[in-house]
């Protein structure tokens, strides 16, 4: 008997030890820091890219190795740094969903996976290239003449695009087959068939061939080409900093880009109205505000990091009575362009001076 209850003292120890030890195990694994950015490094694309998205507006997801959601949401609202448990986590983002075919949406994207380490930070640094593909035809006036009741149509597994003979803008497909149709005289034909991968941008001229005496098993024939001299077959552009930028609100500088660009002047830049009651080591991030002539401008809306923002002195006259904290409190986390002077310090931070013009987008 006493055997007995001495196994069952030592069973009931083994199991609490155990415990104490899956206990110990969590605690062992501890926190770190993972924060989450665009790769900034100028880049220079090959070629204008039109319908470029802001990188404000992507829709970022982070989950850790169960599929457990850390964040999902738009990147701009993202904390600059996200305190998560020590682990693997996938990153992801994109610049909007994109599941059937449409005009001028190109989709960028980046997915990384990154090892987060117990009281270790890491910084992972987004570079996004163009998930989908591109098509444009190009169509002569001979198969207007020659096809006038012709409709051409761009189609794949996930739909079809009606193509003007007046359209100019660029549809895009997910990789995949995409095929050229054509409806004529209630009869639909495929005229070709690509195979497009992501990045893929093809341009398609369609013609009417015709025989010399315009008669004859020929008249009205479709002939189709590809136009190599503008078929940009895996052209990629990164997303992020480029330079020369600022000249038009188009182009301003981001708050990280005008963080370096100490001493540019007359240039536009774009930040969120973070916080404003500026002094020399400190800034506030939440109402209600007491100075009319300073704001703080972040990278996000979300940001509280005094460091990661640039303090902007608004002069007197309209544009302060448009822009302060006191008299438009709504104005707290909202985008705004400003065009002015980049200096070295304003309230012991990099600031904007001399504001001419302000915008908001």
């Amino acid at each position: 008997m006493r055997s007995m209850n001495m196994r069952k003292g030592i069973i009931i120890l083994c199991v609490l030890t155990m415990a104490s030890c899956a206990g110990l195990g969590d605690y062992q694994q501890g926190k770190g820091v993972l924060r989450v950015s665009f790769a900034n490094e100028a880049a220079d694309c090959s070629k204008a890219v039109p319908d470029m998205p802001d990188t404000s507006d992507f829709i970022l997801k982070i989950h850790d190795s169960k599929g457990n959601v850390v964040y999902d949401g738009v990147y701009s609202a993202c904390p600059e740094a996200l305190e998560v448990a020590a682990g693997s986590y996938t990153v992801s983002v994109m610049s909007h969903m994109f599941e059937a075919p449409a005009f001028s949406s190109p989709q960028y994207g980046d997915e990384q996976c990154v090892i987060v380490p117990s009281s270790g930070v890491v910084n992972v640094r987004l570079l996004c290239t163009q998930m989908n593909a591109g098509v444009r035809l190009s169509v002569s006036k001979d198969f207007l003449t020659g096809c006038p009741d012709g409709v051409l149509f761009l189609k794949s597994a996930k739909g079809k695009l009606m193509y003007g003979y007046s359209e100019k803008r660029t549809a895009y497909f997910s990789p995949g087959t995409v095929s050229l149709m054509l409806s004529q005289g209630g009869n639909d034909r495929i005229v070709m068939s690509r195979t497009l991968e992501a990045q893929d941008m093809l341009t398609i001229k369609v013609t009417v061939a015709s025989s010399s005496a315009d008669t004859g098993p020929d008249k009205g024939r479709i002939s189709v080409s590809v136009d190599t001299a503008r078929n940009w077959i895996n052209d990629s552009c990164v997303i992020g900093g480029e330079a020369d930028k600022g000249a038009v609100p188009a182009d301003a500088l981001t708050v990280s880009q005008a963080l370096a660009s100490v001493g540019c002047t007359d240039v536009w830049l774009c930040g969120y109205i973070v916080g404003g009651d500026l002094t020399s080591s400190k800034a506030s991030f939440s109402a209600p505000f007491s100075s009319r002539t300073n704001l703080v401008l972040g990278p996000r809306s979300s940001t509280v990091d005094r460091d990661a923002c640039l303090s902007v002195q608004l002069p007197a006259g309209d544009l302060r009575d448009a822009l302060n904290l006191v008299d438009n409190p709504d104005l707290l986390g909202v985008k705004v362009f400003l065009r002015g002077d980049i200096v070295d310090s304003y309230y012991g931070m990099t600031g904007v001076k001399n504001i001419s013009e302000y915008d908001f987008r």
